[in-house]
């Protein structure tokens, strides 16, 4: 009878070696493998940030040689078509027939275009001087009205913008991007509702009138809708090259066309690209100032996911 217990014991133990063992085997599985996803994450971000830097590099070369040519800026120009998702070894690889399947770079794909940010109304616009700056604030007016949003928002807005600008203690923060506009009160569903058609600028910029979209021409203008689009109907066929040439075919309701509030250049752009690394996604966002041929990168923010975890709204540049 104690033999057949201590037999028992034995098998006993020898499952709690398999158990021991199995589990020790397991975490170690586990920590090779997480170590595995780690260096690939860190790799994915390295190789995405040389290979977004290049974009930005190549974006800024593209507008640095539109402002060598001068004129107009419009929807016509090379800045304003948007790089498609290619495969990253069609940059690459210099001999099209060349097999390339094993290659890292098969399974990299890049995507990205340019946004005129002065096609947008411009929120550093409404405060002048301390004070509400009374023409952009009927243009607001104007775009809360075709967008459905409630006036009292853009009231508070307003109040919150000039005190973010007082010296007060109670003063909130000034926003330095659109998600930060909920700290004027804004909701976010108002913001998203804005984000194609408004921006925030360092400074007082007019709005290029080659490249807003219709809504932005009605606030902007003061016009009608049908109006607008016969602007933009026009503009298609022949971008203007100064005011003078937009009054030439402005319908009569249209306001009168001030310098300070419209123009046909752009100085401000926004910059988008994608990298698609295997299962991984990196997005970056940067803004640049061209004054001349300097172009100046103003701030950068770089995401991983599925379009910074939002759907992109839709734009009137193309994108």
């Amino acid at each position: 009878m104690k033999r057949y217990a201590q037999h028992g014991a034995a098998i006993v133990m020898a499952m709690h070696t398999v158990v021991l063992v199995a589990t020790m085997a397991s975490v170690a599985l586990w920590q090779q493998w997480r170590a595995v996803e780690v260096e690939s994450a860190e790799r994915t971000r390295a190789q995405a940030t040389w290979v977004l830097m290049g974009a930005l590099d190549w974006a800024r070369l593209i507008l640095k040689e539109d402002a060598r040519k001068g004129g107009a800026d419009h929807l016509a120009e090379p800045w304003a078509l948007a790089l498609e998702q290619a495969r990253l070894s069609t940059f690459l690889a210099t001999d099209r027939s060349s097999s390339l399947d094993g290659d890292a770079s098969q399974n990299a794909f890049l995507s990205g275009h340019m946004v005129d940010l002065q096609s947008r109304l411009n929120i550093t616009n409404l405060v002048q001087d301390g004070k509400v700056h009374g023409a952009t604030e009927q243009m607001f007016a104007r775009l809360f009205d075709q967008l459905g949003l409630d006036p009292r928002l853009l009231e508070t807005m307003l109040a919150q913008l000039l005190l973010s600008v007082s010296d007060k203690p109670q003063a909130p923060l000034r926003p330095q991007d659109l998600d930060q506009l909920a700290w004027l009160g804004v909701d976010a569903d108002s913001i998203e509702r804005l984000r194609p058609f408004v921006t925030l600028l360092p400074e007082r910029t007019p709005v290029n009138i080659n490249t807003a979209s219709p809504l932005v021409l009605v606030a902007c203008l003061g016009i009608h809708p049908a109006a607008a689009q016969q602007l933009v109907q026009a503009r298609n066929l022949n971008p203007w090259d100064n005011l003078e040439a937009v009054r030439a075919v402005a319908p009569s309701s249209m306001r009168a066309l001030e310098t300070q509030a419209v123009s046909t250049q752009s100085r401000f752009f926004e910059l988008r690209g994608t990298l698609q690394i295997d299962k991984h996604t990196v997005h970056e966002t940067s803004v640049v100032q061209r004054d001349g041929l300097q172009i100046k990168t103003l701030w950068r923010k770089r995401t991983i996911g599925a379009a910074a975890g939002k759907p992109r709204p839709p734009t009137y540049n193309g994108v």
